[in-house]
């Protein structure tokens, strides 16, 4: 059976069967039945999805390394961070919120951001792998279960609660974490898969660009 030609494409909102033509730089192509945007043709935006990758893990590893505040009460001085905050929950006994937090928090984005490195280094010089469009695969879910926003929300609301009883001092852990909720969004909304695709191998060895 012919392959099915890698310029159809199924319009997500309608599920209109159309052909996405061929778009000069900036173009953008739309669903002929809904107009939603199915493709944009946006130069160097895999670069730019891994200049913001790679920013994104940095800030991922200090938002989990550096202490979020620092709390003064009566001279006595605590700070933690995020992993020493999901510890603290599960010695208290509250495992399933501390289970959640490591989940939501620390686990999804780094999947997210170590599986959208790698998929675009090793895409780099196609053909790529195909393990590639397994991760490309997994990264939708990924991307959903990240809540690194709604974490940042519920630091400053503690925080403007917080300062009424005690001195609060922001570490650098917070602002690190306000830097990755920016670059998780950069980083999702500027990686293009179907620029991907078209460079995965075939489960029967063949190469898109040349088993056409």
């Amino acid at each position: 059976m012919a392959p099915f030609p890698a310029d159809i494409v199924a319009c997500p909102d309608c599920d209109l069967l159309q052909r996405v033509p061929a778009l000069s730089p900036g173009g953008t192509a739309r669903c002929a039945r809904c107009g939603l945007a199915l493709w944009s043709n946006r130069p160097g935006s895999l670069d730019r999805s891994m200049a913001l990758a790679a920013a994104a893990l940095i800030a991922f590893i200090l938002a989990n390394m550096e202490p979020l505040m620092r709390v003064s009460v009566s001279g006595r001085t605590s700070s933690t961070t995020i992993l020493g905050g999901v510890q603290t929950m599960w010695l208290q006994g509250e495992k399933i919120t501390a289970l959640l937090v490591a989940l939501f928090v620390v686990v999804a984005p780094a999947i997210d951001i170590v599986f959208t490195l790698a998929v675009l280094l090793a895409s780099r010089r196609p053909p790529a792998p195909r393990w590639v469009g397994a991760m490309l695969r997994w990264m939708e879910l990924s991307g959903i279960w990240s809540m690194v926003g709604v974490m940042m929300l519920g630091i400053m609301v503690s925080l403007v609660k917080i300062s009424s009883l005690a001195r609060v001092e922001p570490g650098i852990g917070i602002f690190a974490v306000g830097a990755l909720v920016f670059l998780l969004a950069g980083m999702s909304a500027g990686f293009e898969p179907r620029k991907i695709w078209p460079r995965v191998r075939w489960d029967d060895g063949e190469w898109p660009e040349t088993g056409r």
